[in-house]
Protein backbone atom coordinates (compact mmCIF):
# COMPACT_ATOMS: atom_id res chain seq x y z
CA UNK A 1 0.00 0.00 0.00
CA UNK A 2 3.15 2.61 1.08
CA UNK A 3 6.10 2.88 -0.66
CA UNK A 4 7.81 2.94 2.24
CA UNK A 5 8.53 0.47 4.99
CA UNK A 6 5.19 1.89 7.76
CA UNK A 7 3.46 -0.38 9.21
CA UNK A 8 -0.41 -1.05 7.81
CA UNK A 9 -2.17 -2.84 11.07
CA UNK A 10 -5.95 -3.86 11.38
CA UNK A 11 -8.97 -3.58 11.77
CA UNK A 12 -7.35 -1.77 7.89
CA UNK A 13 -7.75 -5.27 5.42
CA UNK A 14 -5.59 -3.09 3.01
CA UNK A 15 -2.46 -4.34 4.06
CA UNK A 16 0.22 -6.11 1.16
CA UNK A 17 2.32 -8.48 2.43
CA UNK A 18 5.32 -10.43 0.73
CA UNK A 19 6.80 -13.17 1.38
CA UNK A 20 11.06 -13.77 1.57
CA UNK A 21 11.08 -15.12 -1.92
CA UNK A 22 8.92 -12.52 -3.19
CA UNK A 23 5.57 -14.05 -3.11
CA UNK A 24 2.44 -12.13 -2.26
CA UNK A 25 -0.39 -13.01 0.11
CA UNK A 26 -3.68 -11.90 0.43
CA UNK A 27 -4.63 -9.54 3.88
CA UNK A 28 -5.71 -12.30 6.77
CA UNK A 29 -5.78 -14.87 4.52
CA UNK A 30 -6.48 -17.58 7.10
CA UNK A 31 -9.74 -15.48 8.66
CA UNK A 32 -9.58 -13.23 11.63
CA UNK A 33 -7.26 -10.32 12.20
CA UNK A 34 -3.64 -10.36 11.65
CA UNK A 35 -1.71 -9.86 15.05
CA UNK A 36 0.98 -7.13 15.96
CA UNK A 37 3.34 -7.83 18.52
CA UNK A 38 4.83 -4.28 20.25
CA UNK A 39 7.40 -4.06 23.21
CA UNK A 40 8.69 -1.21 24.93
CA UNK A 41 11.32 -0.73 27.74
CA UNK A 42 10.70 -4.95 28.19
CA UNK A 43 12.83 -5.86 31.83
CA UNK A 44 13.17 -9.18 32.72
CA UNK A 45 15.21 -10.00 36.05
CA UNK A 46 15.29 -13.32 38.53
CA UNK A 47 14.62 -13.05 41.92
CA UNK A 48 16.30 -14.66 44.30
CA UNK A 49 15.74 -16.22 47.61
CA UNK A 50 14.43 -13.44 49.69
CA UNK A 51 12.15 -12.05 46.64
CA UNK A 52 13.96 -9.04 45.55
CA UNK A 53 15.42 -7.96 42.33
CA UNK A 54 18.66 -8.96 40.67
CA UNK A 55 20.91 -8.50 37.08
CA UNK A 56 18.10 -8.30 34.61
CA UNK A 57 18.52 -10.53 32.16
CA UNK A 58 16.74 -8.43 29.30
CA UNK A 59 17.27 -4.34 30.00
CA UNK A 60 14.80 -2.37 28.41
CA UNK A 61 14.24 -4.12 25.06
CA UNK A 62 12.26 -2.29 22.65
CA UNK A 63 11.22 -3.92 19.39
CA UNK A 64 7.86 -4.86 17.59
CA UNK A 65 6.57 -7.87 15.24
CA UNK A 66 4.61 -7.63 12.20
CA UNK A 67 2.06 -10.17 10.06
CA UNK A 68 3.45 -11.66 7.44
CA UNK A 69 7.22 -11.51 8.40
CA UNK A 70 9.59 -13.69 10.01
CA UNK A 71 11.17 -11.67 13.00
CA UNK A 72 14.69 -13.70 14.03
CA UNK A 73 15.67 -12.75 17.30
CA UNK A 74 19.84 -13.49 17.77
CA UNK A 75 22.78 -13.06 19.74
CA UNK A 76 25.62 -15.01 21.17
CA UNK A 77 24.42 -17.86 23.88
CA UNK A 78 23.06 -16.39 27.24
CA UNK A 79 21.89 -12.82 25.56
CA UNK A 80 18.35 -13.90 26.49
CA UNK A 81 16.77 -14.66 23.27
CA UNK A 82 14.35 -18.08 24.58
CA UNK A 83 13.65 -15.03 27.52
CA UNK A 84 12.62 -12.96 25.53
CA UNK A 85 10.13 -15.57 22.98
CA UNK A 86 9.39 -16.36 26.89
CA UNK A 87 7.84 -12.98 27.75
CA UNK A 88 6.21 -12.41 24.70
CA UNK A 89 4.60 -15.25 24.44
CA UNK A 90 3.65 -15.25 28.18
CA UNK A 91 5.46 -18.17 29.52
CA UNK A 92 7.80 -17.03 31.88
CA UNK A 93 9.59 -18.93 34.85
CA UNK A 94 7.69 -17.95 38.06
CA UNK A 95 11.38 -17.14 39.75
CA UNK A 96 11.16 -14.17 36.89
CA UNK A 97 9.96 -10.52 37.36
CA UNK A 98 8.89 -8.72 34.17
CA UNK A 99 8.09 -5.42 33.88
CA UNK A 100 7.26 -2.76 30.62
CA UNK A 101 5.15 -2.71 28.57
CA UNK A 102 3.80 -5.59 26.25
CA UNK A 103 1.14 -4.49 23.50
CA UNK A 104 -1.18 -7.03 21.22
CA UNK A 105 -2.71 -5.03 18.06
CA UNK A 106 -2.04 -1.32 20.50
CA UNK A 107 -3.37 -2.58 23.15
CA UNK A 108 -2.75 -4.12 26.58
CA UNK A 109 -3.98 -7.82 26.84
CA UNK A 110 -2.74 -11.38 26.48
CA UNK A 111 -2.64 -13.82 23.50
CA UNK A 112 -5.84 -15.59 23.39
CA UNK A 113 -6.02 -19.20 23.83
CA UNK A 114 -5.14 -20.83 19.69
CA UNK A 115 -4.00 -17.73 18.39
CA UNK A 116 -0.59 -17.98 19.19
CA UNK A 117 1.76 -21.71 19.37
CA UNK A 118 5.09 -21.99 20.79
CA UNK A 119 7.78 -24.73 19.33
CA UNK A 120 10.09 -25.21 22.45
CA UNK A 121 13.95 -25.78 22.13
CA UNK A 122 13.50 -29.45 23.67
CA UNK A 123 11.83 -31.82 21.38
CA UNK A 124 9.16 -33.01 23.83
CA UNK A 125 7.11 -35.84 21.23
CA UNK A 126 5.10 -39.19 21.99
CA UNK A 127 7.82 -42.44 21.01
CA UNK A 128 5.27 -45.17 20.62
CA UNK A 129 3.75 -42.74 17.37
CA UNK A 130 5.10 -42.35 14.01
CA UNK A 131 5.68 -39.09 12.26
CA UNK A 132 2.55 -39.75 10.63
CA UNK A 133 -0.07 -40.76 13.72
CA UNK A 134 1.47 -37.40 15.46
CA UNK A 135 0.80 -35.27 12.91
CA UNK A 136 -3.33 -36.84 12.21
CA UNK A 137 -3.65 -36.95 15.79
CA UNK A 138 -2.71 -33.16 16.38
CA UNK A 139 -5.01 -32.63 13.15
CA UNK A 140 -8.26 -34.00 15.46
CA UNK A 141 -7.37 -32.04 18.30
CA UNK A 142 -6.54 -28.82 16.94
CA UNK A 143 -8.36 -27.94 13.88
CA UNK A 144 -11.63 -27.06 14.51
CA UNK A 145 -14.92 -29.52 13.82
CA UNK A 146 -16.17 -27.20 10.85
CA UNK A 147 -13.19 -28.51 9.07
CA UNK A 148 -14.06 -31.86 8.03
CA UNK A 149 -12.19 -35.15 8.11
CA UNK A 150 -11.06 -35.24 4.77
CA UNK A 151 -9.81 -31.96 5.16
CA UNK A 152 -8.18 -32.15 8.14
CA UNK A 153 -6.42 -35.19 6.65
CA UNK A 154 -5.39 -32.61 3.66
CA UNK A 155 -3.97 -30.51 6.30
CA UNK A 156 -2.10 -33.27 8.00
CA UNK A 157 -0.66 -34.40 4.80
CA UNK A 158 0.10 -30.90 3.46
CA UNK A 159 1.93 -30.21 6.15
CA UNK A 160 3.80 -33.13 6.32
CA UNK A 161 5.03 -32.77 2.46
CA UNK A 162 5.98 -28.82 3.58
CA UNK A 163 8.51 -29.75 6.30
CA UNK A 164 10.00 -32.50 4.16
CA UNK A 165 8.56 -35.39 6.17
CA UNK A 166 6.34 -37.19 3.84
CA UNK A 167 9.25 -39.81 3.12
CA UNK A 168 9.43 -40.86 6.67
CA UNK A 169 5.90 -40.60 7.60
CA UNK A 170 5.04 -44.23 8.50
CA UNK A 171 8.53 -44.39 10.76
CA UNK A 172 7.85 -44.26 14.80
CA UNK A 173 9.62 -41.36 16.36
CA UNK A 174 11.21 -43.16 18.82
CA UNK A 175 13.23 -42.08 21.90
CA UNK A 176 16.09 -43.27 24.38
CA UNK A 177 15.07 -46.85 24.92
CA UNK A 178 14.36 -47.29 20.80
CA UNK A 179 16.03 -46.25 17.85
CA UNK A 180 13.63 -43.95 15.65
CA UNK A 181 13.80 -40.70 14.01
CA UNK A 182 17.18 -38.61 13.25
CA UNK A 183 17.55 -35.31 15.70
CA UNK A 184 16.64 -33.16 12.68
CA UNK A 185 13.60 -35.15 11.65
CA UNK A 186 12.22 -34.49 15.35
CA UNK A 187 12.90 -30.63 15.17
CA UNK A 188 11.16 -30.80 12.16
CA UNK A 189 7.91 -32.54 13.37
CA UNK A 190 7.39 -30.10 16.22
CA UNK A 191 7.75 -27.46 14.11
CA UNK A 192 4.89 -29.52 11.44
CA UNK A 193 2.89 -30.27 15.12
CA UNK A 194 2.59 -26.72 15.72
CA UNK A 195 1.85 -24.99 12.55
CA UNK A 196 -1.09 -27.31 11.56
CA UNK A 197 -3.79 -24.92 12.84
CA UNK A 198 -2.65 -22.03 11.21
CA UNK A 199 -1.93 -19.47 14.72
CA UNK A 200 -1.99 -15.99 14.26
CA UNK A 201 1.41 -15.66 16.48
CA UNK A 202 4.30 -18.53 16.25
CA UNK A 203 7.40 -18.30 18.24
CA UNK A 204 10.55 -20.46 17.05
CA UNK A 205 12.93 -21.23 19.99
CA UNK A 206 15.95 -22.23 17.91
CA UNK A 207 14.37 -23.70 14.52
CA UNK A 208 17.39 -24.85 12.80
CA UNK A 209 18.80 -26.19 15.76
CA UNK A 210 19.59 -30.19 14.47
CA UNK A 211 19.33 -29.39 10.60
CA UNK A 212 21.94 -29.07 8.26
CA UNK A 213 21.96 -26.05 6.07
CA UNK A 214 20.01 -27.31 3.27
CA UNK A 215 17.16 -28.42 5.48
CA UNK A 216 17.09 -24.97 7.55
CA UNK A 217 16.97 -23.28 4.42
CA UNK A 218 13.54 -25.08 2.97
CA UNK A 219 12.17 -24.89 6.85
CA UNK A 220 12.50 -21.37 7.44
CA UNK A 221 11.50 -20.59 3.50
CA UNK A 222 8.23 -22.16 3.78
CA UNK A 223 7.84 -20.76 7.07
CA UNK A 224 8.23 -17.25 5.40
CA UNK A 225 6.32 -18.23 2.99
CA UNK A 226 3.60 -19.82 5.07
CA UNK A 227 3.86 -16.40 7.00
CA UNK A 228 3.24 -14.16 4.10
CA UNK A 229 0.13 -16.29 2.52
CA UNK A 230 -1.86 -16.50 5.88
CA UNK A 231 -0.26 -13.16 7.67
CA UNK A 232 1.11 -14.81 10.63
CA UNK A 233 3.18 -12.83 12.84
CA UNK A 234 6.41 -15.51 13.44
CA UNK A 235 8.88 -14.83 16.07
CA UNK A 236 12.08 -17.23 15.75
CA UNK A 237 15.40 -16.79 18.10
CA UNK A 238 17.82 -18.42 16.18
CA UNK A 239 21.89 -18.96 17.07
CA UNK A 240 23.86 -18.41 13.99
CA UNK A 241 21.51 -18.93 10.60
CA UNK A 242 23.60 -19.60 7.24
CA UNK A 243 23.96 -16.60 4.81
CA UNK A 244 21.26 -17.82 2.72
CA UNK A 245 18.73 -18.28 5.77
CA UNK A 246 19.34 -14.57 7.11
CA UNK A 247 18.38 -13.39 3.82
CA UNK A 248 15.18 -14.72 4.92
CA UNK A 249 14.31 -12.65 7.43
CA UNK A 250 12.36 -9.16 7.01
CA UNK A 251 13.61 -8.19 10.70
CA UNK A 252 16.64 -8.65 12.54
CA UNK A 253 16.77 -8.32 16.39
CA UNK A 254 20.30 -8.24 17.63
CA UNK A 255 20.71 -9.10 21.75
CA UNK A 256 23.93 -8.40 23.55
CA UNK A 257 23.60 -9.82 27.46
CA UNK A 258 20.19 -8.04 27.40
CA UNK A 259 20.84 -5.35 25.42
CA UNK A 260 19.58 -4.22 21.80
CA UNK A 261 22.47 -3.79 19.67
CA UNK A 262 20.27 -3.30 16.08
CA UNK A 263 16.70 -3.48 15.34
CA UNK A 264 15.66 -3.12 12.13
CA UNK A 265 16.14 -4.86 8.15
CA UNK A 266 19.08 -7.33 7.53
CA UNK A 267 20.24 -4.67 4.95
CA UNK A 268 20.35 -1.77 7.35
CA UNK A 269 22.50 -4.48 9.66
CA UNK A 270 25.18 -4.16 7.50
CA UNK A 271 25.14 -0.91 6.88
CA UNK A 272 24.75 -0.16 10.99
CA UNK A 273 27.98 -1.88 11.67
CA UNK A 274 29.70 -0.25 9.14
CA UNK A 275 29.18 2.97 9.75
CA UNK A 276 30.04 2.08 13.56
CA UNK A 277 33.48 0.80 12.76
CA UNK A 278 32.67 -2.91 12.24
CA UNK A 279 32.13 -3.77 8.81
CA UNK A 280 31.50 -6.87 7.64
CA UNK A 281 34.54 -8.21 5.05
CA UNK A 282 33.64 -9.13 1.78
CA UNK A 283 32.61 -13.42 1.44
CA UNK A 284 31.66 -13.79 5.02
CA UNK A 285 28.18 -14.45 6.12
CA UNK A 286 26.92 -11.24 7.87
CA UNK A 287 25.29 -13.32 10.96
CA UNK A 288 28.80 -14.94 12.04
CA UNK A 289 30.27 -11.38 11.57
CA UNK A 290 28.03 -9.63 14.05
CA UNK A 291 27.83 -12.43 16.62
CA UNK A 292 31.45 -12.80 16.51
CA UNK A 293 31.63 -8.46 17.50
CA UNK A 294 29.19 -9.06 20.43
CA UNK A 295 30.31 -12.56 21.75
CA UNK A 296 32.45 -11.16 24.69
CA UNK A 297 32.96 -14.98 26.30
CA UNK A 298 36.24 -15.00 24.14
CA UNK A 299 36.69 -11.10 24.77
CA UNK A 300 40.73 -11.67 24.21
CA UNK A 301 40.76 -13.18 21.49
CA UNK A 302 38.08 -10.68 19.85
CA UNK A 303 39.95 -7.82 19.80
CA UNK A 304 39.09 -4.88 16.76
CA UNK A 305 41.01 -1.81 15.77
CA UNK A 306 38.59 1.22 15.90
CA UNK A 307 40.30 4.64 15.22
CA UNK A 308 43.87 3.38 15.74
CA UNK A 309 42.83 2.11 19.42
CA UNK A 310 42.51 -1.35 20.19
CA UNK A 311 38.73 -2.07 21.70
CA UNK A 312 37.54 -4.79 23.46
CA UNK A 313 33.99 -6.68 22.77
CA UNK A 314 32.99 -4.98 26.28
CA UNK A 315 33.34 -1.77 24.33
CA UNK A 316 32.34 -2.78 20.78
CA UNK A 317 28.62 -3.71 22.57
CA UNK A 318 28.79 -0.22 24.32
CA UNK A 319 29.75 1.49 20.77
CA UNK A 320 26.97 -0.22 19.31
CA UNK A 321 24.17 0.45 22.12
CA UNK A 322 24.61 3.57 22.29
CA UNK A 323 24.76 4.14 18.72
CA UNK A 324 21.85 2.68 17.66
CA UNK A 325 20.06 4.10 20.68
CA UNK A 326 20.28 7.66 19.21
CA UNK A 327 20.09 6.06 15.39
CA UNK A 328 17.97 6.74 12.12
CA UNK A 329 16.21 2.61 12.80
CA UNK A 330 15.50 3.69 16.88
CA UNK A 331 13.19 6.35 15.67
CA UNK A 332 11.81 4.79 12.98
CA UNK A 333 10.95 1.51 15.25
CA UNK A 334 9.54 3.86 17.69
CA UNK A 335 7.56 5.53 14.70
CA UNK A 336 5.70 2.38 13.76
CA UNK A 337 4.96 1.53 17.24
CA UNK A 338 3.18 5.14 17.43
CA UNK A 339 1.37 4.33 14.74
CA UNK A 340 0.39 1.06 15.78
CA UNK A 341 -1.22 2.17 19.07
CA UNK A 342 -2.43 5.38 16.49
CA UNK A 343 -4.98 2.35 14.70
CA UNK A 344 -5.32 0.69 17.98
CA UNK A 345 -7.34 4.29 18.97
CA UNK A 346 -8.67 4.63 15.51
CA UNK A 347 -10.59 1.02 16.58
CA UNK A 348 -11.77 3.06 19.62
CA UNK A 349 -13.00 5.86 17.72
CA UNK A 350 -15.25 3.32 15.38
CA UNK A 351 -15.87 1.78 18.60
CA UNK A 352 -17.32 5.13 20.23
CA UNK A 353 -19.17 5.72 16.71
CA UNK A 354 -20.71 2.42 16.48
CA UNK A 355 -21.85 0.76 20.01
CA UNK A 356 -21.69 3.84 22.20
CA UNK A 357 -24.35 5.59 19.77
CA UNK A 358 -26.50 2.03 19.07
CA UNK A 359 -26.99 1.86 23.00
CA UNK A 360 -29.35 5.29 22.63
CA UNK A 361 -31.72 3.05 21.50
CA UNK A 362 -32.37 1.56 24.91
CA UNK A 363 -34.13 5.26 25.36
CA UNK A 364 -37.32 4.20 23.09
CA UNK A 365 -39.77 3.55 26.25
CA UNK A 366 -39.66 6.91 26.64
CA UNK A 367 -40.06 7.97 23.49
CA UNK A 368 -43.32 5.77 23.04
CA UNK A 369 -44.16 7.62 26.20
CA UNK A 370 -43.35 10.89 25.10
CA UNK A 371 -45.27 10.35 22.07
CA UNK A 372 -48.58 8.82 23.89
CA UNK A 373 -48.70 12.30 26.05
CA UNK A 374 -48.47 14.35 22.88
CA UNK A 375 -51.01 12.78 21.28
CA UNK A 376 -53.24 13.37 24.10
CA UNK A 377 -52.46 16.60 24.82
CA UNK A 378 -52.44 17.54 20.61
CA UNK A 379 -55.84 16.48 20.77
CA UNK A 380 -56.78 18.83 23.56
CA UNK A 381 -55.53 21.51 21.04
CA UNK A 382 -52.61 22.72 24.48
CA UNK A 383 -49.83 22.91 21.48
CA UNK A 384 -48.84 21.92 17.75
CA UNK A 385 -46.25 19.34 16.32
CA UNK A 386 -43.74 22.26 15.46
CA UNK A 387 -43.95 23.26 19.15
CA UNK A 388 -43.24 19.72 20.25
CA UNK A 389 -40.67 18.78 18.12
CA UNK A 390 -38.91 21.83 19.05
CA UNK A 391 -39.12 21.81 22.66
CA UNK A 392 -38.27 17.84 22.62
CA UNK A 393 -35.10 18.34 20.69
CA UNK A 394 -33.77 21.79 23.20
CA UNK A 395 -34.72 19.88 26.59
CA UNK A 396 -33.04 16.53 25.60
CA UNK A 397 -29.57 18.86 24.58
CA UNK A 398 -28.40 18.93 28.23
CA UNK A 399 -29.06 15.41 29.33
CA UNK A 400 -27.19 14.19 25.80
CA UNK A 401 -24.35 16.88 26.31
CA UNK A 402 -23.83 15.61 29.72
CA UNK A 403 -23.23 11.61 28.84
CA UNK A 404 -21.83 13.13 26.08
CA UNK A 405 -18.63 15.03 27.63
CA UNK A 406 -18.56 12.65 30.84
CA UNK A 407 -18.20 9.50 29.42
CA UNK A 408 -16.78 10.97 26.38
CA UNK A 409 -13.59 12.84 28.33
CA UNK A 410 -12.84 8.71 30.09
CA UNK A 411 -12.88 6.95 26.81
CA UNK A 412 -10.75 10.20 25.07
CA UNK A 413 -8.03 10.83 27.41
CA UNK A 414 -7.27 7.19 28.98
CA UNK A 415 -7.24 6.14 25.23
CA UNK A 416 -4.25 8.77 24.98
CA UNK A 417 -6.19 10.57 22.21
CA UNK A 418 -4.69 14.30 20.98
CA UNK A 419 -4.54 16.41 24.20
CA UNK A 420 -5.42 19.62 22.81
CA UNK A 421 -8.86 20.87 24.20
CA UNK A 422 -9.82 21.98 20.76
CA UNK A 423 -9.57 18.20 19.68
CA UNK A 424 -11.63 17.09 22.69
CA UNK A 425 -14.17 19.81 21.97
CA UNK A 426 -14.81 19.01 18.28
CA UNK A 427 -15.19 15.42 19.48
CA UNK A 428 -17.85 16.17 21.70
CA UNK A 429 -19.66 18.19 19.33
CA UNK A 430 -19.74 14.58 16.89
CA UNK A 431 -20.20 12.92 19.65
CA UNK A 432 -23.47 14.48 21.02
CA UNK A 433 -24.34 15.14 17.49
CA UNK A 434 -24.53 11.49 16.72
CA UNK A 435 -26.74 10.88 20.10
CA UNK A 436 -29.40 13.57 18.87
CA UNK A 437 -29.44 11.72 15.36
CA UNK A 438 -29.59 8.12 16.51
CA UNK A 439 -32.42 9.82 19.16
CA UNK A 440 -34.46 11.50 16.32
CA UNK A 441 -33.91 8.34 14.35
CA UNK A 442 -36.19 6.42 17.34
CA UNK A 443 -38.54 9.47 17.93
CA UNK A 444 -39.53 9.03 13.99
CA UNK A 445 -39.94 4.83 14.97
CA UNK A 446 -41.54 5.42 17.84
CA UNK A 447 -44.03 7.98 15.85
CA UNK A 448 -44.58 5.18 12.89
CA UNK A 449 -44.44 2.02 14.82
CA UNK A 450 -46.66 2.41 18.29
CA UNK A 451 -45.71 -1.45 19.39
CA UNK A 452 -43.07 -1.56 21.69
CA UNK A 453 -40.95 -4.51 20.97
CA UNK A 454 -41.65 -3.99 17.11
CA UNK A 455 -39.91 -0.15 17.57
CA UNK A 456 -36.88 -1.54 19.13
CA UNK A 457 -36.66 -4.10 16.48
CA UNK A 458 -36.70 -1.77 13.46
CA UNK A 459 -34.92 0.76 15.14
CA UNK A 460 -31.87 -1.81 16.10
CA UNK A 461 -32.05 -2.68 12.73
CA UNK A 462 -31.57 0.28 10.58
CA UNK A 463 -29.05 1.44 13.31
CA UNK A 464 -26.90 -2.02 12.23
CA UNK A 465 -27.51 -1.10 8.66
CA UNK A 466 -25.87 1.95 8.75
CA UNK A 467 -22.73 0.51 11.15
CA UNK A 468 -22.38 -1.89 8.44
CA UNK A 469 -21.83 0.69 5.77
CA UNK A 470 -19.65 3.33 7.75
CA UNK A 471 -16.33 3.25 6.68
CA UNK A 472 -15.18 0.94 9.96
CA UNK A 473 -16.40 -2.91 9.63
CA UNK A 474 -15.44 -2.39 5.56
CA UNK A 475 -13.59 -0.08 3.66
CA UNK A 476 -15.60 1.87 1.20
CA UNK A 477 -13.94 0.19 -1.89
CA UNK A 478 -14.52 -3.44 -0.44
CA UNK A 479 -18.57 -2.00 -0.05
CA UNK A 480 -20.67 -3.42 -3.02
CA UNK A 481 -21.96 -0.73 -5.36
CA UNK A 482 -25.18 -1.52 -5.45
CA UNK A 483 -27.94 -0.38 -2.32
CA UNK A 484 -24.58 -1.10 0.11
CA UNK A 485 -22.50 1.89 -1.39
CA UNK A 486 -25.21 3.73 -3.41
CA UNK A 487 -26.95 5.16 -1.53
CA UNK A 488 -26.51 3.43 1.94
CA UNK A 489 -22.96 4.34 2.51
CA UNK A 490 -23.62 7.79 2.00
CA UNK A 491 -26.90 7.86 3.61
CA UNK A 492 -24.98 6.47 6.84
CA UNK A 493 -24.46 9.13 9.37
CA UNK A 494 -21.67 7.03 11.01
CA UNK A 495 -19.49 7.53 7.49
CA UNK A 496 -19.44 11.07 8.45
CA UNK A 497 -18.48 10.59 12.81
CA UNK A 498 -15.89 8.22 11.57
CA UNK A 499 -14.18 9.69 9.14
CA UNK A 500 -14.69 13.63 11.23
CA UNK A 501 -13.01 11.65 14.34
CA UNK A 502 -10.44 9.78 11.85
CA UNK A 503 -9.07 13.39 11.05
CA UNK A 504 -9.46 14.96 13.96
CA UNK A 505 -6.65 12.60 15.59
CA UNK A 506 -4.81 12.13 12.41
CA UNK A 507 -4.75 15.51 10.36
CA UNK A 508 -1.87 17.56 11.33
CA UNK A 509 0.57 14.77 12.62
CA UNK A 510 3.61 13.60 11.15
CA UNK A 511 5.55 9.82 11.89
CA UNK A 512 8.86 9.19 10.80
CA UNK A 513 10.31 7.09 8.32
CA UNK A 514 13.40 6.43 7.01
CA UNK A 515 15.16 3.45 4.33
CA UNK A 516 18.60 4.13 4.62
CA UNK A 517 20.90 4.90 7.91
CA UNK A 518 22.59 7.96 6.02
CA UNK A 519 19.38 9.37 4.78
CA UNK A 520 18.00 12.29 7.13
CA UNK A 521 14.26 10.88 8.33
CA UNK A 522 11.74 11.79 6.52
CA UNK A 523 8.22 12.70 7.58
CA UNK A 524 4.77 10.27 6.59
CA UNK A 525 1.78 12.75 6.79
CA UNK A 526 -1.20 12.13 8.78
CA UNK A 527 -3.34 12.86 5.84
CA UNK A 528 -1.52 10.51 3.91
CA UNK A 529 -2.67 7.37 6.08
CA UNK A 530 -6.47 8.62 6.34
CA UNK A 531 -6.27 8.67 2.23
CA UNK A 532 -4.51 5.44 1.63
CA UNK A 533 -5.11 3.24 4.78
CA UNK A 534 -8.82 4.39 5.85
CA UNK A 535 -9.74 5.72 2.62
CA UNK A 536 -11.06 8.73 4.08
CA UNK A 537 -12.64 11.44 1.83
CA UNK A 538 -9.47 14.23 1.99
CA UNK A 539 -11.20 16.85 -0.36
CA UNK A 540 -13.16 18.76 2.42
CA UNK A 541 -12.08 19.49 6.23
CA UNK A 542 -13.36 17.76 9.41
CA UNK A 543 -15.69 20.52 10.03
CA UNK A 544 -17.43 19.71 7.10
CA UNK A 545 -18.31 16.20 8.26
CA UNK A 546 -19.76 18.12 11.54
CA UNK A 547 -21.84 20.55 9.18
CA UNK A 548 -23.26 17.33 7.14
CA UNK A 549 -23.96 15.56 10.41
CA UNK A 550 -26.04 19.05 11.61
CA UNK A 551 -27.40 18.76 8.74
CA UNK A 552 -28.84 15.23 8.88
CA UNK A 553 -29.68 16.56 12.77
CA UNK A 554 -32.30 18.89 11.28
CA UNK A 555 -33.27 16.30 8.17
CA UNK A 556 -34.59 14.20 10.99
CA UNK A 557 -36.05 16.46 12.95
CA UNK A 558 -38.00 18.06 10.21
CA UNK A 559 -39.08 14.28 8.86
CA UNK A 560 -40.63 13.84 12.48
CA UNK A 561 -42.53 16.79 12.28
CA UNK A 562 -43.55 15.87 8.62
CA UNK A 563 -44.35 12.15 9.77
CA UNK A 564 -46.53 13.12 13.15
CA UNK A 565 -48.62 16.14 10.73
CA UNK A 566 -49.65 13.10 8.08
CA UNK A 567 -50.18 10.66 10.69
CA UNK A 568 -52.59 13.43 12.10
CA UNK A 569 -54.39 14.23 8.74
CA UNK A 570 -54.98 10.29 8.28
CA UNK A 571 -56.24 10.08 11.40
CA UNK A 572 -58.55 12.54 10.81
CA UNK A 573 -59.60 11.19 7.23
CA UNK A 574 -60.21 8.37 9.34
CA UNK A 575 -62.51 9.35 11.51
CA UNK A 576 -64.52 11.43 9.58
CA UNK A 577 -65.03 8.25 7.21
CA UNK A 578 -65.63 6.35 10.40
CA UNK A 579 -68.51 8.88 11.44
CA UNK A 580 -70.04 9.34 7.71
CA UNK A 581 -69.83 5.39 7.66
CA UNK A 582 -72.26 5.43 11.00
CA UNK A 583 -74.24 8.36 10.03
CA UNK A 584 -75.38 6.62 6.78
CA UNK A 585 -75.88 3.55 9.06
CA UNK A 586 -78.42 4.95 11.02
CA UNK A 587 -80.66 6.58 8.41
Amino acid sequence: MFSYDVITPSPSPAMDGESPAGEQGPPNAAGGLAVFLTWEDLCVRPLDGKGSESVPILSKVTGMARPGEVLAIMGPSGCGKSTLLDALAGRLASNLRCSGELLVNGRTQILAFGVASYVMQEDILMATLTVREAVHYAAELQLSETMGREDRIKRAEETLQEMGLSRIAGRRIGGRSSKGISGGQRRRLSICLEILARPKVLFLDEPSSGLDSAAAFHVMDRIGRMAAREQITVLAAVHQPSAEVFGLFRSVCLLAYGRTVFFGSPGLAKQFFATNGFPCPSLQNPSDHFLRTINKDFENDNEEDIEGGQSTTSKAIEILVDSYSSSICMLQLLSNIAIIHKMAKSSMLGFITSFLTFMAIGGFPSFAEDMKIFRRERLNGHYGVTTFVIANTISSIPYLAFISIVPGAIAYYLAGLRGNISHFAYFSLILLTCMMLVEGLMMIVAATVPNFLMGIIIGAGIQGVMMLNGGFFRLPSELPMVLWRYPLYYISFHKYAVQGFYKNEFMGQSFIESQTIEKLPTLINGNDILNKMFQVEMGYSKWVDLVILLGMLVLYRVSLIVILKASEKVRVVTCREMMAGDFKHVC
